[in-house]
């Protein structure tokens, strides 16, 4: 049916008329000729026109006021879809809805139309994302700097139950958010050599490529200020040789604007091979050195003297990939500055902070020192300079050869790397974890001999998320429900969603929630059909896992113990199984094959599931396929049960674990990551906790840890095992998990036959939970109540305190 035009109110009216007069002389349509995209992009333009505003006024009030930037670099920024964010924040959603119904449209479906920018993978990106909307909420004066990718994180598509990559065209209709700024341009060198040059030394580059700033606007809420994520595009110098074209050299004439293009086309290039690794490390100095161009650029024109930038600007390193910033921003201090450097040291530690994501030995980054001092020959002598100081200060503090050793920014086992989380490390003066269990195993582990040498160095920052996107714009629904029963001052302050817990046993509120989780099940159910053609019961239990594919989030454990769920139910139909809906999501890297591997897994399981009569409406399972931003904003909301079963010790933090209990879903997990700490907050008796702690998988693997025996010695484990690996569930390759479940009997890293019962009987307590519907409301409303305070809000505000110095 035709929306039904209501009379507007005079802020509607204006915000009308702004969008059709943007209609018509800036998108160049008509109303009677114009499409849905043109609406949808005039839409966007209107309410940019207003965010510009704020967004110049914030700048105004931060040069006036002198005082400290805060610049967060990152190699992701997964930010979502921007037009209802902005709305939200700016406070403009209902003028909005009203002036788009009375031209026959629905905002909701306006908003479909914008592609979910492609500048991140997972977790990382996100939380990059949710700590720039909240330093922007906190009106504190920020920049994010990261790359303009064309493509990013590829686009998945399942073909068979394959995971296939498709490149991602988020940008191909232009992107109506974005400046380009070409007056905020710098070279950025590659390769050459270095020369003595007066009292110093001159690099020349033998390639230089030319990074362009392109600017979004970041709103934060009630737009109280408005900063800017600052984006990089590379061009070529001579974007065409026309001696070689004219030559008939075609392509040839066009190699150094596609040398410069590789650079901003593709978010983490497979680095399996040599050609793969140099990519990463040319992606990497360039955002990195563009961004310390334009942060010292930026101080010395409004400050004068370099030596204050401390004082001025707070770089945070988000994970290791700018790692190089260490290096980057000595050279500009001593060879660009004219400083000593001593004193380019004091001022890079004092400006520079690190925070840190992984325990993963693979994702703390080196690089091969024959690549690095190629690609980066004078900061590989700056590395050596710095190694030099570090080396010694360790031999004063009185530490043995094999903590010297661990300590250098160069691994000398086998071949030898730049280690650049030592880099990192070394060159801040503040390196944080991101949850308490994974601070703890920063100085016992990766870190150790580091935190023994500079001991007041690393601190914890847990991870949040912010509440504006993860439950006021994802679940309208819940939030009016709240307002009604504790009012609306959890919407600026997420710590009083703590009011719930004096109604966590309220009837007639935990119905009301209950009926607004349905709401959002038969949606999802609604749209899972559309994407995958599979039918689900929206008063089945949805158990979700949706992050990364990787075999330390456990996936696989989900999976086995999806098939031994289904072998229970077809051996014994006289019980009273809980209907179950499995919702699986991501992606995995395009060279993880085990990762791929668990993908196919998923769907040849589903596919085996759901098309057994035997089983009926008791499991469905369902692999989504492109996980996205605007997929977890579904999905969400409508989830039950969250899945954060990683084994203990290698999850950093998690922040879906957060989004999740934020929307009433219980968690079933590990004593891993944050899930520890939301423990703590929401009550052991409103969360389900398996498996070994990180201590006891340390000490199992210590004391010889025989995972044949357990898969044996367990009938269900054995059998889920025994059907995957024999060709049960792939019967056009019965090999085909031959190796995958192999892995299982003669390794199994990630202790997935260990925590296997514990896992089971977890599960089995979840359906027992279930039963007592109203037991799991009141689960659910404390999960809501008390999970306010993993707010990004509260973690900026620890960061600016306690880091940055900016609050």
């Amino acid at each position: 049916m035709p929306l039904v035009p209501a009379p507007l109110d005079p802020q509607a009216r204006l915000i009308d008329q702004h969008i059709v007069d943007v209609l018509n002389h800036r998108v160049g349509k008509d109303e009677r000729a114009a499409k849905p995209h043109d609406w949808f992009t005039a839409t966007v333009l209107a309410l940019r026109d207003k965010v510009i505003d704020r967004w110049m006024e914030s700048t105004r009030r931060t040069y006036e006021a002198r005082g400290k930037r805060v610049y967060y670099l990152s190699l992701e920024f997964l930010i979502g879809r921007l037009l209802r964010d902005a709305l939200s924040n700016m406070g403009l959603t209902r003028e909005m809805e009203a002036a788009l119904r009375s031209h026959g449209f629905d905002l909701a479906e306006l908003e479909k139309l914008e592609p979910d920018a492609a500048l991140g993978n997972g977790g990382l990106g996100r939380l990059a994302a949710c700590f720039m909307e909240s330093l922007a909420s906190l009106d504190i004066p920020a920049y994010g700097y990261g790359i303009r990718y064309k493509n990013g994180m590829f686009r998945q598509a399942i073909d068979d139950g394959w995971q296939r990559e498709l490149p991602e065209t988020w940008l191909a209709h232009g992107n109506p958010w974005e400046f380009e700024r070409r007056e905020s341009s710098y070279l950025i060198g590659f390769g050459g050599e270095v020369r003595p040059s007066g009292d110093g030394v001159e690099w020349q580059p033998a390639e230089r490529v030319e990074a362009i700033a392109v600017d979004t606007p970041v709103v934060g809420w009630r737009g109280k200020r408005v900063n800017t994520l600052r984006l990089w595009t590379a061009q070529a110098l001579d974007p065409i040789r026309l001696d070689a074209f004219n030559a008939g050299d075609h392509l040839g004439a066009l190699k150094e604007e596609v040398r410069a293009d590789t650079l901003v086309r593709v978010l983490y290039p497979a680095d399996s091979s040599p050609a793969g690794q140099e990519l990463r490390l040319r992606q990497e100095y360039f955002f990195t050195s563009a961004s310390i161009q334009d942060i010292v650029r930026r101080h010395v024109q409004y400050e004068g003297d370099v030596r204050t930038l401390p004082d001025h600007a707070a770089i945070q390193l988000n994970d290791t990939h700018p790692a190089v910033a260490v290096a980057e921003l000595m050279r500009l201090l001593v060879d660009v500055h004219g400083l000593e450097f001593d004193e380019a040291w004091g001022v890079t530690k004092r400006t520079l902070g690190y925070t840190n994501h992984t325990l993963l030995p693979e994702a703390l980054e080196s690089w091969p020192l024959p690549l690095f001092e190629r690609l980066l020959p004078r900061h590989m002598q700056i590395v050596y300079a710095i190694n030099s100081r570090v080396l010694r200060e360790a031999h004063k503090a009185g530490l043995d050869g094999g903590a010297i050793a661990a300590i250098s920014l160069i691994d000398e086992n086998g071949e030898r790397r730049v280690r650049m989380a030592n880099l990192a490390f070394s060159g801040s003066h503040s390196v944080n974890g991101v949850a308490a269990l994974h601070t703890d195993l920063m100085k016992q582990t990766v870190f150790a001999d580091l935190h023994r040498l500079y001991p007041d160095r690393i601190n914890n920052k847990t991870n949040g998320v912010t509440p504006r996107r993860w439950l006021q714009q994802c679940n309208p629904g819940l939030v009016a429900t709240l307002k009604d029963a504790i009012g609306d001052a959890f919407l600026d302050d997420a710590g009083k969603l703590a009011d719930l817990n004096a109604m966590a046993d309220d009837p007639v509120l935990g119905e009301r929630i209950a009926e607004v989780k349905r709401a959002n099940k038969v949606a999802l159910a609604a749209h899972l059909k559309d994407l995958t053609g599979v039918r689900l019961n929206p008063d089945a239990l949805f158990d979700v896992q949706i992050k990364r594919i990787h075999e330390y989030k456990r996936q696989l454990l989900n999976l086995i113990e999806t098939v031994a769920l289904y072998d229970q139910i077809r051996s014994h139909p006289e019980r009273d199984w809980v209907p179950r809906v499995k919702i699986f999501g991501g992606k995995a890297a395009s060279s993880y094959h085990n990762a791929k591997l668990i993908i196919k897994l998923a769907n040849d399981i589903a596919r085996r599931v759901n098309s057994d009569p035997s089983v009926g409406g008791l499991l469905k399972v369902v692999f989504v396929p492109n996980y996205n931003v605007s997929l977890a904003e579904r999905i969400i909301p409508a989830a039950d049960l969250s899945e954060q079963i990683s084994t203990a010790g290698l999850e950093a933090s998690g922040t879906g674990n957060m989004k999740f209990a934020l929307n009433g879903a219980l968690t079933i997990g590990t004593l891993d990551g944050a899930n520890i700490e939301i423990k703590d907050h929401v009550g052991d008796e409103n969360i389900v906790i398996f498996g070994l702690t990180a201590e006891e998988v340390a000490a199992t693997r210590t004391a010889g840890y025989n995972p044949r025996a357990i898969i044996e010695g367990n009938r269900e484990l054995h059998q889920a095992v025994q059907a995957i690996a024999s060709g049960v569930f792939s019967p056009d390759d019965p090999q085909r998990y031959a190796g995958l479940m192999g892995g299982l009997y003669d390794s199994d890293w990630f202790m997935l036959a260990a925590d296997f019962e514990s896992y089971a009987n977890a599960q089995r307590e979840v359906d027992r939970r279930w039963e007592n519907p109203a037991g799991w409301r009141t689960a659910a409303i404390k999960n809501i109540a008390n999970v306010g305070w993993f707010s990004s809000d509260r973690t900026i505000g620890e960061y600016a305190r306690e880091i940055w110095g900016v609050l």
